[in-house]
């Protein structure tokens, strides 16, 4: 089989690094395309994923408008060299628009509600959405859900493992630090919404560098005053540093779920979050904890750092979690290798799934 990926933010290369090893093994091949956003090519760079650029996107509306057209004459043109048999990717307008000009099928994974711009975009053109059972919204007759969430592509046990000694190398084993995650908000889905402010940033710094040392890791320029806490470790080891902070605080819905999987407490400010289905699931395990202002965060923070056995508590949580889980990469394996068929089962029968456990 011949399958096109088209990766659009660093995250979805997580989401696919591992479902595109197993499928090489199993003998299937690859046209990756890739946005040129944040460190999306080094990570597939790093997992030795190759790749065809798609070039960097835009922050204006124009820019946005000029990019969807070269972003889709990229995924096309490519296409017809590639002659993919299926398209995947979580939630592309340009893979799905591509897909319908070659007449081939194109399954979109996603997790993002109010992304109404992305789902005007790409739903028509998709005949697959496959979403969290959580998701809150309905695609109709060609939504498929799974148990779980979209991080157990990659932080399942079975495939994620930190690396401790990278926190000796940046001499942070046994000590006490906090991992903060300040994001730009320029994505189209992002229009309108809003997390800290610089006021509450520097509150929440200074009050944390009092307890531990304070890491940040942050899509745009950040203040001066702010830069000496900047994160400038190896992007690919985040998830290491994400387990074992004492904390996490964050303004991006992807790491603060991630942080949650991994066992560390995570406070979001997002003023979209209540919408999301998959935030109010991983709350019900007890490390994830979202909120619309920056005020009543900072007090939960305050609240938690209070808390006994903090740390020891979140991982319990967290193997809860994790074993309502199905395994989601041995899922997408079945799924791809046996579509059509796959997507009938899973209409007719969702439990299936739990045999990729």
């Amino acid at each position: 089989m011949k399958i096109l990926i088209d990766i659009g933010h660093p995250a979805h290369v997580h989401y696919f690094r591992n479902f595109i090893k197993l499928m090489e093994k199993r003998g299937h091949n690859f046209l990756i395309t890739a946005r040129e956003k944040e460190f999306t090519h080094y990570l597939l760079q790093k997992y030795g994923i190759e790749y065809v650029s798609r070039g960097k996107g835009s922050k204006s509306t124009i820019g946005k408008i000029f990019y969807l057209l070269r972003g889709d004459y990229a995924l096309f043109k490519n296409g017809l060299k590639f002659k993919p048999d299926l398209l995947l990717s979580f939630g592309s307008s340009y893979a799905a628009h591509a897909s319908k000009l070659m007449g081939v099928p194109h399954i979109a994974f996603d997790d993002t509600e109010h992304a109404k711009f992305e789902h005007i975009m790409y739903v028509p053109f998709t005949k697959c959405i496959i979403t969290p059972d959580s998701f809150k919204k309905s695609f109709g007759d060609k939504h498929v859900r799974f148990s779980g969430t979209m991080d157990m592509a990659y932080l399942h046990p079975g495939y994620f493992k930190p690396d401790i000694q990278y926190l000796d190398e940046l001499q942070l084993k046994n000590k006490t630090y906090f991992l903060l995650r300040f994001v730009n908000w320029s994505a189209s889905h992002d229009l309108g919404q809003s997390g800290f402010s610089d006021k509450g940033k520097r509150e929440l710094i200074n009050y944390l560098s009092q307890k531990g040392e304070v890491i940040i890791s942050s899509e745009g320029n950040l203040p001066d005053e702010f830069k000496k806490y900047l994160y400038k470790g190896d992007p690919h080891q985040i998830h290491t540093i994400l387990q074992y902070a004492h904390l996490f605080v964050s303004e991006s819905g992807s790491m603060a779920t991630e942080a949650a999987i991994l066992g560390t407490p995570s406070v979001m400010v997002n003023s979209s979050a209540k919408y999301f289905g998959v935030f109010e699931y991983i709350s019900k395990f007890g490390n994830l904890f979202y909120f619309d202002d920056e005020t009543h965060a900072i007090e939960k923070i305050n609240s938690l750092l209070n808390t006994d056995n903090l740390k020891e508590n979140s991982a319990i949580n967290a193997q809860k979690c994790i074993s309502q889980s199905i395994n989601l990469t041995a899922f997408m394996v079945w799924f791809a290798e046996n579509y059509s068929q796959s997507f009938d089962m899973m209409k007719n029968n969702s439990n299936y799934q739990f045999n990729f456990k």
